[in-house]
């Protein structure tokens, strides 16, 4: 449910002009699906939403330039699916997957837009994460291994 009406709250920004929470819910309304205020605030927020100004001097609301948000909130549970292993060495994270899915498990890592990551370089089961700092690669490690023990 909630995934369908976030898939429908994207597709209605970027189709309409959604000046106020009022009019995200008047669409979605009229699409079927009962949401309350708070819903969508938080659906806004879940899907970083944000507001532009227009050419005619009034705002909207944008989704993200990044892809599709949908599949990014996904994506996490393919990312960790597809890990192996996980070991931080200096500034380098090295990521070990099944084989054949180092590719995409490095696009979804470049995808995820962190400010740390420097990039990435993937073979068949292997991914090397180029990180700013020898702590950046740490935590970041640290935060996949979390996510693969919730996972």
């Amino acid at each position: 449910m909630k995934s369908n009406r976030q898939k429908k709250i994207l597709a209605i920004v970027n189709r309409y002009h959604i000046e106020t929470q009022d009019d995200l819910i008047d669409r979605l309304t009229a699409e079927g699906f009962t949401v309350t205020q708070a819903t969508v605030s938080r659906d806004i927020r879940e899907l970083q939403l944000t507001k532009v100004l227009t050419n005619r001097g009034t705002y909207r609301y944008v989704a993200p330039k990044r892809e599709d948000m949908v599949a990014g909130l996904k994506f996490n549970a393919a990312l960790v699916d597809s890990i192996i292993s996980v070991e931080a060495a200096m500034n380098i994270i090295v990521i070990k997957t099944y084989p054949g899915l180092a590719q995409a498990v490095a696009a979804g890592v470049d995808n995820l837009a962190i400010p740390e990551v420097l990039g990435c370089v993937a073979g068949d089961d292997t991914i090397m994460v180029a990180t700013k700092t020898e702590g950046a690669a740490k935590s970041i490690s640290e935060r996949i291994h979390v996510m693969m023990k919730a996972g």
